[in-house]
C-alpha cells in the first residue's frame, strides 16, 4: 500500500474514553465478547466469536452524500457461551438488531465504535449464529470518501470497514463477503470478488459482488461512480475487471500490463490466490486531505487517478502478502509492506536493474549515516507506527539482504512456502523468521535481531552478505 494512512482518532478525549471503556469491559463476565485483541488498537475487534461471512446490503444515492441505508447480516460461530457480544460500527442510527432471527433483548452504543448486543437467548459455545443490523446515516470519513464528481469509494488502513457496515474489525478474523449495492440508474457499484446478477427497479440498479475467499475487514470495499468498466481474462480464465471514474486516466498499455505483472508475481510467490482480479481507479476526492492514494482492496486494488506499473506491482503483491496471508495483529505490518515494496525491486530487476549496485547501494548511500532511518523496528514498531515508512524502505533492504544471505533458491522457496502454508489465513512475523531459518538451514537469529528487531544500522556481516559490497569511500 502507498497511502496517507488513516488511524483511529487519538485525541486526548478519545484516549480517555478508550481507557474508561477498557475498565468497563474488564468488568464484563467471561460470556461477553468485546475488544482487547490487539496491543496497538485495544478497542478494535471482538473476542468470543469467529465470523464466517458478511452479507452487506446498502443503498446509496450520490445526490445525498450524507446518507447511506444499510442492512448487514453477520454469520459467526461462538467460541464460548455468549450472553452478549459486540460489533464495530462508526456512527449511524441503528434501527433494529436481530440474533438468529429474533429481536435482540437490547442493543446500545459504547465508546467510539462499539455496538453492544444482548441476544434474547444465550448463545451456546460452538454454535453458529447470525446477527442482522439495520442502520442508516452518514458514513464516517475515516473510510468512506466522497469524490468530486459525486461518487464515493471505501479505502483505508488500518480501518475503513466500520465506516459503512458493522463488523469484527480486526484482520485476525477473516470472512467471506457478499455485497449488494443499490444506486440510482446511471451509476455503477464495484466491489470485491466476482460480480453477480445486476437488476433494475424503480429508477435504481442493484449490483452484487461476492468474495469467496476469507478477507480482512479493512480490505473490503465498495466504489460508486459513473464508471467505465473494462473486462478481460487472465490466461486461466480468471476475470480481470478494471473500472475507471469519469475523471480517471485510462491508459490501455498500463491496463494490459496488469496481466504481465500478475504473471510475474505468480512466478515469484506462487499461484494468484483469488478468483477475480483488476483495479478500481477512482477520481479526485471532493475534499482534498488525508486519504488513500492506493490500497490493496482484496482481488481488486483501489488507485487514485490512474494506474502505472510500480503501483500495480505493489498493490497486487499484497494479494499474496497481506490479503491471502494476513496479519496476526498490527505488529506484523512488515508481512505486508516490506514484501510489497520489495516486489517493486523485483520488478525493476525483471526489467534489467542490478539490485546490488542499484537499489541497495543507492538506498544505503542515502541513509547509512542517518540514525533515524534505522530507529524503527520492522516487527512490533510501536503503536502509531504500524504503517511507518521504515516498513517500506528499511524493510525492502532487509529482504534483499536476506536473499543474499540464504541464496535465491532458499529465499524464493521460503516466499512460496509462506504463501502456500498460510493461504487465506493469518500468520506472524516470528513465524516467517522460523520458516526462513528452516528452509535455508541457517541460524538467522542474528540477522533478524539486527534487521527486524534492532533500532540501529546492522553490523557489516548482516549489511553486506553474499554479493553485497560495502560502499566505496
Amino acid at each position: 500500500m502507498r497511502t496517507r494512512p488513516t488511524t483511529r482518532r487519538r485525541t486526548a478525549t478519545a484516549l480517555a474514553t478508550a481507557t474508561a471503556i477498557g475498565v468497563a469491559l474488564t468488568a464484563l463476565p467471561a460470556s461477553a465478547a468485546t475488544g482487547g485483541i490487539d496491543p496497538y488498537f485495544p478497542d478494535d475487534g471482538n473476542s468470543g466469536y469467529d465470523v464466517a461471512h458478511y452479507d452487506v446490503r446498502i443503498a446509496y444515492d450520490p445526490a445525498r452524500t450524507d446518507h447511506l441505508d444499510g442492512d448487514t447480516t453477520v454469520t459467526a460461530r461462538a467460541t464460548r457461551p455468549l450472553d452478549r457480544l459486540s460489533l464495530d460500527l462508526l456512527g449511524f442510527t441503528v434501527a433494529a438488531v436481530t440474533v438468529n432471527g429474533a429481536p435482540a433483548r437490547s442493543f446500545s452504543r459504547s465508546g467510539e465504535h462499539k455496538l453492544d448486543i444482548v441476544p434474547a437467548r444465550r448463545l451456546a459455545g460452538g454454535a453458529t449464529f447470525t446477527v442482522r443490523v439495520k442502520y442508516a446515516g452518514k458514513p464516517d470519513a475515516e473510510g468512506w470518501h466522497t469524490l468530486a464528481d459525486g461518487g464515493a469509494n471505501v479505502a483505508g488502513e488500518p480501518h475503513s470497514a466500520t465506516s459503512w457496515y458493522p463488523s469484527n474489525d480486526h484482520p485476525s478474523d477473516k470472512a467471506t463477503f457478499a455485497l449488494t449495492a443499490t444506486v440510482p440508474d446511471g451509476w455503477t457499484a464495484i466491489g470485491n470478488g466476482r460480480p453477480g446478477p445486476t437488476t433494475t427497479a424503480r429508477g435504481t440498479t442493484t449490483f452484487r459482488w461476492n468474495e469467496d475467499r476469507p478477507m480482512a475487514t479493512y480490505l473490503s470495499t465498495v466504489a460508486i461512480d459513473r464508471f467505465t468498466v473494462h473486462r478481460a481474462q487472465l490466461p486461466d480464465g480468471t476475470p480481470l475487471i478494471t473500472a475507471y471514474s469519469p475523471d480517471a486516466t485510462i491508459d490501455p498499455a498500463a491496463e494490459a500490463e496488469q496481466q504481465d505483472i500478475l504473471a510475474f508475481l505468480a512466478s515469484k510467490f506462487g499461484p494468484y490466490p483469488f478468483s477475480s482480479a483488476g483495479a478500481i481507479v477512482v477520481g479526485m476526492p471532493k475534499d482534498p486531505g488525508p486519504g488513500p492514494i492506493a490500497l490493496e482492496t482484496q482481488s481488486r486494488p483501489t488507485y487514485s487517478g490512474a494506474i502505472f506499473d510500480m503501483s500495480v506491482v505493489h498493490e497486487n503483491a499484497h494479494q499474496w502478502f497481506g490479503d491471502s496471508v494476513s496479519f496476526t495483529d498490527w505488529r506484523d505490518g512488515c508481512l505486508a509492506e516490506c514484501f510489497a515494496q520489495y516486489a517493486n525491486q523485483l520488478w525493476e530487476e525483471h526489467k534489467g536493474s542490478d539490485l546490488d549496485t542499484g537499489f541497495y547501494a543507492f538506498e544505503l548511500a542515502a541513509n547509512k549515516d542517518n540514525p533515524a532511518y534505522w530507529s524503527t523496528k520492522l516487527y512490533d514498531p510501536g503503536a502509531g507506527k504500524e504503517l511507518d515508512s521504515a516498513l517500506y524502505f528499511k524493510g525492502s533492504l532487509m529482504l534483499h539482504a536476506l536473499r543474499r544471505t540464504v541464496g535465491d533458491d532458499a529465499f524464493f522457496t521460503t516466499l512460496r512456502r509462506w504463501t502456500a502454508d498460510h493461504a487465506y489465513g493469518n500468520a506472524s512475523f516470528p513465524q516467517f523468521e522460523a520458516l526462513a531459518a528452516q528452509v535455508s538451514g541457517q541460524n538467522l537469529t542474528g540477522f533478524f535481531d539486527a534487521w527486524a528487531h534492532g533500532t540501529t544500522i546492522p553490523a557489516n556481516q548482516y549489511l553486506y552478505p553474499g554479493t553485497l559490497a560495502p560502499l566505496a569511500k
